[in-house]
């Protein structure tokens, strides 16, 4: 280990929370929790390319398990890290070595990032039964530092949006992807959270009719050795380690710049409507499994902030695939989680958190806990809980998938939908069933347990598999750039590729693949529920067939905002859905369709109907050659309330589908005199024959396709002109006639 060059440095006792490194506006407070360390140091550094610490500080005082001290001399920019004394005894789960200088796991800035050599790893790097072994090698030069950060900033009167679940509309990006090739956005800026603030940004979307924007993992990540080796990098970030600190890479200024710049991006999108929700990684760290680098909690105390496998600590239980699972069964970890939510949604005001690998957060001892320590705490808290809250409701572990189990104020991705939607677009039989379930909220998930619609967030695509593009292009992964030998991603993607793999310029494919890309979006935007919208695929990106892109920060990642004609027209055709949705209350209803008569009226909250206008019944449930069927979502019974508690009233939607590969003449549904079915949007390129049509009268639907109208009433003065034949030309009509 260096010797440290000592100074003259003023050391008071300080306090033991909060955690971490806190400016009260006279000094610096350093608390740091490990319960089996037997020492720790506080080490400064004088700026990023200081090779070793310029004073090392003993913290000789120590509170429930929480070393402290209060530098009266440092100051908002101080460079630091941690040496932890204790025992090596890997065997027994403990990993202290104190010639590691260790990141603070309450970072709010990192100063200087890590730079990769063996003296990262706390053994001697080598066979597979080398962590057993012990490496005395300083890494002072390279490990990765906080900084102490002042937290003012002036928020202005921007509010909380505070959209209600049902009217919320998620659109998931990453941070550089989405912004770092779009020319309208300032070049100093592309890649960035100021970026993402920008005028041209938010001008998309606001455009797309998007509510909440969720941002891939903004927490500072580990990009790993073996991926920088190999001219990779961990592009998606789902591999954290500093739950405070704003990644650097996204910041346009300097490292110790994120946190001011990441609030003035969260203030611009406030001020525009927009709320933000953080995709989260509280399941695992970036150290790794027994083979990692040692990098913060591993040598902080292993044994506390990990879960080890029972009987042999050298090891760690892997609930998720990344090597190591946090212990939530430790009081602590549960506190920094916590502590790392309340600091997001306090200080950066953020709206709502995606939790990734939810069910690894349940996991009391080896089964998934709904009623988990976890999700006690969260419901208790009188901030987290007021918050957006998503599950990811599965990860690997024995019995990990839990779609549908969460508890009351969690909402879920819902893979279900997502497989249903595109099992029924990709044609196959007997589907009709679970896509209508899938369609109306998925009830048998979410309403057994008093949840509602919106408790499912529903989706096509997200950055984990096929873009849409894709989706329709590609039966089969091509993930040879990420340099695993196609062996990486997953292989049930459900996917069709239109008669051909990957690109082509057949045009019968092309309009197929339009077409069915159009489906997917329509079904989304028309599903009760949450729709969340997978960045880029609004104006059709590609990732050429990669489904698991994590590692790739080029062309694969980056939105390519030069958009052809079919580009532009998809993009056209998303905006109009994302209009027609936010117009009508009977497609983000608050509760379950209930499919019976409501106050005596002869009329339904929901019917299905055969393609004679015939309601549906169990022969055409069960049967896999049923391809064509319809909906009416009935506007006036929505039997609910706005705020003010005024009955909301919409109008009467029919959506017609037919995902067989031939035409169906749909009879459409009976209606009154002075009535009309007007077609809003289909999702073929044939521009519609009408936009009017009486009742009883017969719609082809093209194959593989979706057709949406609204019940309009005439009225008087255009009722003998609408379905009688026009004037001959020149004829004087009826201007100026009683």
């Amino acid at each position: 280990m260096g010797i440290a060059r000592q100074r003259s440095l003023r050391v008071w006792p300080g306090r033991p929370n909060p955690l971490g490194a806190t400016w009260d506006g006279r000094g610096v407070n350093f608390a740091l929790f490990s319960e089996h360390a037997t020492r720790v140091e506080l080490c400064l550094f004088e700026s990023p390319e200081a090779r070793e610490e310029t004073v090392c500080v003993p913290m000789k005082e120590q509170t429930d398990l929480v070393w402290h001290c209060y530098l009266p001399d440092a100051c908002p920019g101080q460079l630091y890290g941690y040496r932890v004394h204790g025992p090596y005894q890997v065997e027994r789960g403990h990993r202290f070595n104190p010639n590691k200088v260790l990141l603070d796991p309450y970072a709010k800035v990192i100063g200087r990032d890590i730079r990769w050599s063996d003296s990262m790893f706390g053994y001697i790097v080598g066979d597979p039964t080398a962590d057993l072994s012990y490496d005395a090698r300083d890494n002072a030069d390279c490990a990765a530092l906080a900084a102490v950060v002042a937290p003012a900033f002036r928020w202005g009167r921007a509010p909380r949006p505070r959209i209600p679940w049902e009217r919320t509309v998620i659109y998931e990006l990453h941070v550089r992807g989405f912004t770092l090739q779009n020319p309208d956005v300032p070049a100093p800026l592309r890649g960035t959270y100021a970026g993402l603030a920008s005028d041209a940004s938010i001008r998309h979307l606001r455009r797309l009719g998007v509510t909440a924007v969720e941002l891939m993992p903004v927490h500072h990540r580990v990009n790993d050795r073996h991926l920088v080796d190999r001219g990779l990098s961990n592009y998606w970030g789902y591999n954290s380690l500093a739950y405070f600190a704003p990644d650097t890479r996204l910041a346009a200024s300097s490292p110790t710049g994120a946190v001011r710049e990441f609030k003035h991006m969260v203030n611009r999108l406030h001020r525009a409507g927009i709320e933000v929700i953080l995709d989260v990684v509280y399941n695992h760290t970036g150290e790794g499994n027994h083979l990692g680098p040692t990098l913060s909690l591993r040598g902080l105390d292993n044994a506390s902030y990990y879960r080890l496998l029972p009987g042999q600590p050298r090891f760690y239980r892997d609930y998720t695939g990344c090597g190591n699972t946090l212990n939530m069964l430790c009081p602590r970890v549960l506190q920094l989680i916590m502590d790392s939510l309340r600091y997001w949604a306090i200080e950066m005001r953020v709206d709502g958190f995606r939790f990734d690998l939810a069910s690894t957060l349940a996991r009391e001892l080896h089964e998934v806990d709904r009623l988990g320590a976890f999700f006690d705490i969260i419901h208790q808290d009188p901030v987290i809980s007021q918050l957006k809250l998503i599950a990811e409701p599965w990860d690997l572990g024995e019995g990990g998938y839990q779609v549908g189990n969460f508890p009351v104020l969690w909402t879920e991705w819902n893979a279900r939908y997502r497989d249903t939607v595109r099992a029924f677009w990709r044609g196959d039989g007997g589907m009709v069933s679970e896509f209508a379930t899938r369609l109306c909220g998925s009830s048998d998930l979410y309403e057994r347990s008093g949840r509602k619609p919106y408790a499912s967030i529903n989706f096509a695509t997200s950055h984990d598999g096929f873009s849409l593009r894709d989706l329709v292009s590609y039966n089969h992964k091509h993930n040879e750039p990420n340099g695993d030998n196609n062996q990486d991603g997953d292989n049930h993607n459900v996917s069709w590729n239109c008669g051909v793999e990957g690109e082509t310029t057949d045009p019968q494919v092309l309009v197929l693949r339009a077409q069915q890309a159009r489906n997917f979006l329509a079904t989304l935007l028309l599903s009760q529920g949450v729709p969340m919208l997978r960045s880029g695929d609004e104006f059709g990106h590609t990732q050429r067939g990669n489904n698991n892109a994590y590692c790739l920060d080029d062309q694969t990642n980056w939105l390519n905002w030069q958009l052809d004609t079919p580009q532009r027209t998809l993009l056209t055709f998303v905006q109009q859905l994302a209009r027609l949705r936010h117009a009508q209350p009977v497609l983000r209803r608050r509760r379950f369709f209930q499919g019976r008569l409501i106050r005596g009226d002869a009329a339904t909250d929901i019917l299905w109907l055969n393609a004679d206008a015939r309601e549906m019944r169990d022969t055409d449930w069960q049967s896999p050659e049923t391809r064509a069927f319809g909906v009416q979502l009935n506007g006036k019974m929505i039997d609910e309330t706005d705020e003010c508690g005024r009955p909301i009233v919409g109008k009467t939607i029919l959506a017609l589908f037919n995902n067989g590969i031939r035409d169906a003449n749909f009879l459409l549904p009976e209606v009154k005199s002075n009535e009309y079915w007007r077609q809003l949007l289909n999702t073929t390129v044939d521009p519609p024959a009408s936009r009017r049509w009486p009742g009883k009268t017969t719609y082809r639907l093209r194959a593989r396709s979706l057709a949406v109208f609204t019940l309009a009433t005439i009225r008087p003065r255009w009722l003998a002109r609408l379905f009688s034949p026009k004037p001959p030309r020149g004829s004087q009509g009826s201007k100026g006639t009683n």
